[in-house]
């Protein structure tokens, strides 16, 4: 692995870094079959793989949803070079994108930090398509500075003038159910929170298709609590575009207070407070750690959490089983005979009833469905067979989705089967069935239900056909309720963030009077991201095996004395050469770093030419 190395020249002994040599531009373009629209183009932060990429750039796509089955597509291209930007735009796009690009890799963006701005002004390079639409932007949780830090950014659908405080409130909430003793907890000093609110002249979300008068135009395509669509599109890319560095992640926020989202180029949710944090947490967890479904009945499964095969697995490192990561994994023993997506409304006394076969050769059975606008159990009967089983909607639900499952702890019998759905109170217009699964497991010895253990469970897509996950049910990106993700995405977690941010926060240097004889001192200090031991919460993270290992070199030589501290002081007279300060981040939750994401390298040029003692002589300290 590559550690780029930064050369600072400490001109009258403070850090010089330009920051314009370290970045590369970041080219956005949106494209929608054979049209392509320009969306951005500024300087970005690092990408530590573009580093080592013999192409000299790296590129990725993320989907924009414009329907329930259909989505435009939004690129991203990194590189240090302007000709390799322009190259790529004209094999993408053969048409054209409506603008020289050229020009605008010569234009100068804003990139200061975050702050509140009632509109952006941009006229000199935005297309005449593109509109940025007012913003009014506030901290929700800020760690560190957008150049070095992932940026979350809530942008506020369906909120009017009058209701900006419960958008801020609304998103607030959500920030901190991310980071708070859950899900991105360990990695929230990489991240910062940002609410943007922009008013709506309408309140609420549309439904049934037709969007309300409101910032993005979220809508539910029908009435179903399913996924909710944007009918501005390019008012979230423009305005996640419009502040730069400080939009890494852009979160539309609806004002609605039932289950609704979707995932792609920006996350839309909604605010409810059930669900509002899980939808988000999982959509999240495919953007940022860029990985598939876990869950049955998907089409996507792909990256560190999913494998075609069991020799193919890429957890071995995690596996429960020490013996396994060295031979042949055994995949946990288990077969979906239903799976439904129903998505109907339900009529009182009217069974939705479905039929499934089983071999009667598992132990054990489950059976999994989700279902809205039925708060009380006495309102909906779910039979077996023609056997009653029981179950219980989440406490204080109300009429918003939930997912539930039914064990049991005994075999089918070989055979048909049929589940039923009896909706009991005509009162109840609302209610929904979602969806219905059954799951049957071996026994004990052929299926491990341990929610620690790590091997290679089987999964299911839509066609029935087979993946394999690392876990049974430990994952948020299979329960969608859970808040944890598993040790194989929290490291890919971690691994993502850190590609794009430098362990190194800033480099300090300084002259130091001497106390006691004529020579000074020269001081190189470190501001290291605030993990382990300089976590600002109170925490060390001791408990996860958090720690920072520092080694300072002078010409290639370990300065042994100096080894893990932050800070360098040498004498002044014998400070000129090259030093080099390497950091490595250690943790439990990351126990592969192929790809060296864990560590930085900082080299810095002490001049001979202008002493501390010189300086001082001239009155310049």
């Amino acid at each position: 692995m590559k550690i780029a190395a930064v050369v600072l020249a400490l001109a009258g002994f403070a850090l010089a870094q330009s920051d314009s040599d370290n970045r590369p531009y970041e080219l956005l373009i949106h494209k929608d079959g054979p049209v392509c629209s320009f969306v951005s183009l500024q300087k970005s932060q690092i990408h530590k793989d573009l580093l080592s990429n013999p192409n000299g750039r790296i590129s990725w796509k993320t989907r924009v949803p414009t329907g329930e089955n259909s989505a435009s597509d939004v690129h991203h291209v990194l590189s240090y070079d302007k000709d390799l930007l322009d190259a790529h735009a004209e094999s993408l796009c053969p048409l054209g994108i409506g603008r020289d690009l050229r020009t605008s890799l010569d234009i100068h963006r804003y990139a200061g930090s975050q702050q509140v701005f009632k509109q952006f002004e941009h006229a000199d390079h935005d297309p005449p398509s593109l509109k940025y639409p007012p913003l009014d932007i506030e901290a929700l949780g800020d760690t560190g500075p957008s150049s070095n830090r992932v940026d979350l950014v809530f942008f506020a659908d369906g909120y009017t003038t009058g209701e900006r405080d419960k958008f801020f409130s609304d998103a607030k909430r959500l920030a901190e159910d991310l980071s708070s003793n859950q899900t991105f907890y360990t990695v929230k000093p990489l991240l910062n929170f940002w609410g943007a609110f922009t008013p709506s002249k309408e309140s609420g979300i549309g439904v049934g298709g037709k969007p309300k008068d409101t910032a993005f135009g979220l809508y539910r395509d029908g009435p179903e609590l399913r996924g909710v669509l944007a009918n501005k599109s390019d008012a979230a890319l423009a305005g996640c575009a419009s502040l730069g560095d400080g939009c890494d992640y852009a979160i539309v926020l609806g004002n609605d207070p039932l289950y609704g989202g979707i995932g792609g180029e920006y996350t839309s949710i909604t605010a409810s407070e059930a669900n509002g944090p899980l939808v988000l947490r999982h959509e999240l967890g495919h953007s940022i750690i860029d990985v598939g479904e876990e869950y049955d009945g998907g089409y996507a499964y792909f990256g560190v959490n999913a494998a075609p095969s069991t020799p193919s697995i890429g957890w071995s490192h995690w596996l429960s089983d020490p013996d396994a990561a060295n031979g042949p994994v055994r995949a946990e023993r288990s077969v979906m005979p239903l799976q439904a997506y129903p998505w109907t409304m339900m009529k009182a006394y009217e069974p939705w009833k479905v039929k499934f076969n089983s071999s009667g050769t598992y132990a054990r059975h489950l059976i999994k469905f989700s279902l809205s606008g039925i708060p009380e159990a006495k309102d909906l009967d779910i039979l077996l067979d023609g056997k009653h089983l029981k179950w219980s909607p989440k406490p204080g639900i109300g009429i918003d989705r939930w997912h539930y499952d039914i064990y049991n702890d005994i075999p089918l019998s070989d055979g048909t089967h049929e589940v039923q759905f009896v909706l009991k109170n005509s009162d109840r217009t609302t209610a929904q069935l979602c969806s219905v699964e059954v799951l049957e497991f071996g026994d004990e010895k052929e299926f491990v239900n341990d929610p620690s253990y790590y091997g290679a469970f089987p999964t299911f897509d839509l066609d029935n056909k087979t993946t394999y996950r690392p876990t049974y049910n430990s994952c948020l990106m299979r329960m969608v309720t859970s808040p944890d993700f598993c040790s194989v995405c929290l490291e890919g977690l971690w691994l993502s963030l850190l590609a794009r941010v430098d362990l190194i926060d800033s480099v300090s240097a300084s002259c130091v009077p001497p106390s006691w004889g004529p020579d000074w001192t020269r001081s190189i200090s470190l501001d290291l991201l605030p993990l382990a031991q300089f976590r600002e919460d109170g925490q060390s993270g001791k408990d996860r095996g958090e720690a920072y290992a520092v080694t300072w070199r002078k010409g290639g030589v370990v300065l042994e004395v100096h080894a893990n501290k932050t800070a360098l002081a040498v004498p002044d007279s014998a400070a000129p050469g090259v030093y080099t300060a390497e950091v490595e981040f250690m943790t439990d939750e990351v126990r592969k770093d192929e790809k060296g994401r864990l560590k930085a390298s900082k080299v810095f040029v002490l001049d001979h030419t202008d002493s501390c003692a010189a300086k001082a002589a001239r009155g310049e300290l």
